[in-house]
């Protein structure tokens, strides 16, 4: 298959695609090699066809009368990278907060615990980070559970307010019981105290 046929196959292969989707040069493997993919997608974006948002990382953009190019979100974009990868990720810090709702700051630096490869990814003003962590801290099976003990690892030991724990336990309550039951064997002590109130609710 010569350079022409990839560029067309290629391009056949984005325009049945979704407007906004994200585009990486291993979706196309199966057609050629990495240098003549990653060739093909920069004359592609060239052409106006994809846009390149970071570094291996591409959407087939999706446009607005008043927004102009609508930019997939960084908890899109991490999302992608993780099932491209076939990775778990959970948001850690002042994300995990913000996912949450406990934070109206959106970090300009996301941060990610992962089980696959660590690195960053610059997007724009913004980056993503991927940090390397143990299985346990990605063993949760409420997605909400993995959050709440993130964000309450955020704010920190004997520093969650009053008025932030009951932000929690409502949260808490959209969980099935046997999930907190079995995710809070994977927090410290002091993060089980607060889902155990949650039990009792």
């Amino acid at each position: 298959m010569n350079d022409l046929s990839i560029h067309k196959k290629i391009k056949s292969r984005i325009k049945k695609r979704n407007r906004g989707n994200i585009i990486f040069p291993t979706d196309f493997a199966t057609l050629g090699g990495t240098e003549v993919i990653k060739k093909v997608l920069f004359r592609l974006e060239k052409q106006g066809v994809l846009k390149r948002v970071a570094f291996g990382i591409y959407i087939y953009p999706k446009q607005s009368k008043l927004l102009g190019t609508i930019t997939p979100s960084v908890e899109e974009i991490a999302a992608a990278i993780a099932k491209r990868d076939k990775a778990r990720i959970v948001p850690t810090g002042i994300y995990a907060l913000n996912a949450l709702g406990l934070s109206t700051q959106v970090p300009l630096n996301a941060v990610y615990l992962t089980d696959g490869s660590a690195r960053k990814i610059v997007i724009g003003k913004r980056s993503i980070r991927f940090k390397k962590t143990t299985p346990k801290n990605l063993a949760t099976i409420g997605e909400i559970n993995g959050l709440v003990i993130q964000a309450l690892r955020a704010i920190g030991k004997n520093k969650v307010e009053q008025h932030q724990e009951k932000y929690i336990m409502e949260l808490l309550k959209k969980e099935k019981k046997s999930n907190i039951e079995h995710d809070m064997a994977l927090a410290p002590e002091w993060i089980r105290r607060t889902m155990r109130k949650a039990l009792k609710k």
